[in-house]
């Protein structure tokens, strides 16, 4: 573990591996800080279930336009440099946006205002994300391509650190602690992630020419084909691969050819030349996306996460104010949850990779519609006549409901990546991201209007158990959709 670690630092340098573990870790650890967000709607601000829901809905918002903060930063430069000046903007969004939170007490008293602050935090969040993705894939192919995947997996085991001790810590800083010191105690983390991008140095790029943003190769989008994967013209093309006709191909590479020839010369206006490269870049992206091998599966994702009306806030509300389980509790039935989201994991890789997408997806749903009833039994108290505690259903419906919901996760990751087209990877994968956030959204809204609709309030969880009865029905409609994945697809790239 230490000579893979010490690998890593000669390879890519300490400075930017230390950058890439503490933003991965700060947005493991915001589970720290978000618990305390669920109380402060909850105790201080009064909101009912489906209000604080709809408040946590529109703060999350900026998770669904991650493309555009990677299609400008690949566009426009800011200074000469494409990366570290718009991660240090994530940052200070982020850190201003905790900083006021904790030192103004009628700002996160006002509900309006914690939820304009909370959206630019979410706004920062997102966009050092997608930053620093591009960072690690643009080090991993300057210096060494085979540890892309050293790089991918010490930012997620970074990013799992941090959710654990967010969530540990959490509930014991609720228990310590004032409310405004532990948005204050959080915007430490941003503050050492801004001083830490001093110590990264990005090369300035060459010029302003066109072809250096972005860098997407079109051609390469329709054909299926890229520099590390040329096919002869005798081998047959595999299933689900991007072949169009040669016809067609030419007429977009030649609509293509005909933008850049309009793109101005070297000692054109630096706002026009900056106008024709993002016109390229998003002509680039929706080309690829509207391709049916791409859009089809992308399409069943978001049917997947919008039929589902999300429930969570108002499990919270039920399980603080009816179960009476303490903040410590609820923290560390997040950890399990995180345990079996890594258990999961596990389980996909080891046993579940080969099998046909179509038959694991239809499996996920069954399996979590019947966790969903776990919920069900919880709230009509039926746990009490078998003589369950509150407890253990609350810690083993979270870690199992994690679990199997890795097992829809991971195609989607694995499928995503496989359908990408060489030359725009890191662009369209945050754009998947973005319409599986998208949906997650507009599930909390259909969630809190169901709760609204149902009459669900604090206090008043008479209707409960119909809301989750619901929830479980529409487990099972994305079945229905599942013709939109590739028969054929399993979780296997080759």
């Amino acid at each position: 573990m230490i000579a893979w670690i010490k690998q890593l630092v000669i390879t890519f340098g300490a400075s930017f591996l230390w950058l890439v573990c503490l933003i991965y870790f700060t947005q493991g650890f915001r589970s720290f800080v978000w618990t305390a967000v669920s109380y402060q709607l909850k105790d201080k601000l009064k909101l009912s279930p489906s209000a604080s829901q709809f408040v946590t809905s529109i703060s999350f918002f900026p998770w669904s336009i991650k493309p555009v903060y990677g299609i400008i930063s690949d566009c426009i430069p800011v200074n000469g440099r494409k990366r570290v000046p718009y991660l240090v903007i994530a940052t200070l969004l982020s850190l201003f946006s905790w900083a006021i939170l904790g030192s103004q007490e009628s700002t996160r008293n006002s509900q309006h205002q914690l939820m304009i602050f909370l959206l630019l935090q979410n706004l920062g969040s997102a966009m050092a994300d997608v930053v620093i993705d591009a960072m690690i894939a643009e080090a991993a192919r300057r210096e060494k391509a085979k540890y892309a995947g050293d790089l991918q997996s010490i930012s997620w085991m970074t990013m799992a650190l941090g959710g654990i001790c967010g969530n540990l810590f959490g509930g014991y800083a609720l228990t310590n602690l004032q409310m405004g010191n532990i948005f204050l105690l959080f915007s430490f983390l941003p503050t050492i992630q801004l001083l830490s991008c001093g110590f990264v140095t990005e090369s300035p790029i060459s010029s302003l020419n066109f072809t250096e943003f972005p860098s997407f190769n079109a051609s390469e989008i329709y054909s299926g084909s890229g520099p590390d994967e040329e096919r002869s013209s005798n081998e047959a093309p595999k299933p689900g691969s991007l072949v169009r006709k040669r016809s067609h191909k030419i007429s977009k590479k030649k609509y293509l050819e005909s933008i850049k020839d309009q793109m101005p010369e070297k000692e054109g206006s630096l706002p026009l030349k900056w106008f024709w490269s993002l016109k390229m870049a998003g002509y680039t992206l929706f080309e690829a996306f509207r391709q049916p091998i791409i859009l089809r599966p992308m399409g069943w994702f978001f049917l997947s996460q919008v039929t589902i009306p999300n429930l969570s806030t108002v499990k919270f509300y039920y399980q603080t104010e009816v179960l009476n389980l303490e903040p410590s509790f609820l923290g560390t039935s997040r950890v399990i949850g995180w345990m079996g989201l890594m258990f999961g994991t596990f389980i996909y890789n080891r046993f579940l990779k080969k099998i046909k997408l179509r038959k694991l997806l239809t499996l996920s749903h069954v399996i979590l519609s019947l966790t969903t009833l776990l919920d069900i039994a919880l709230v009509s108290r039926l746990n009490v006549g078998f003589d369950i505690s509150d407890e253990a259903m609350v810690l083993f419906g979270s870690a199992l409901s994690d679990a199997i919901h890795q097992f829809k996760v991971m195609p989607f990751l694995i499928l995503s990546g496989y359908l990408c087209p060489p030359g725009i990877e890191g662009t369209l994968f945050a754009l998947f991201m973005s319409i599986s956030n998208f949906g997650s959204t507009i599930s909390s809204f259909f969630g809190a209007g169901l709760a609204s609709v149902l009459n669900i309030s604090s206090g008043s969880f008479n209707n409960l158990s119909f809301g989750i009865g619901i929830q479980v029905i529409c487990t099972y409609i994305p079945i229905v959709f599942l013709f939109l994945i590739p028969k054929d697809a399993t979780g296997m790239t080759t």
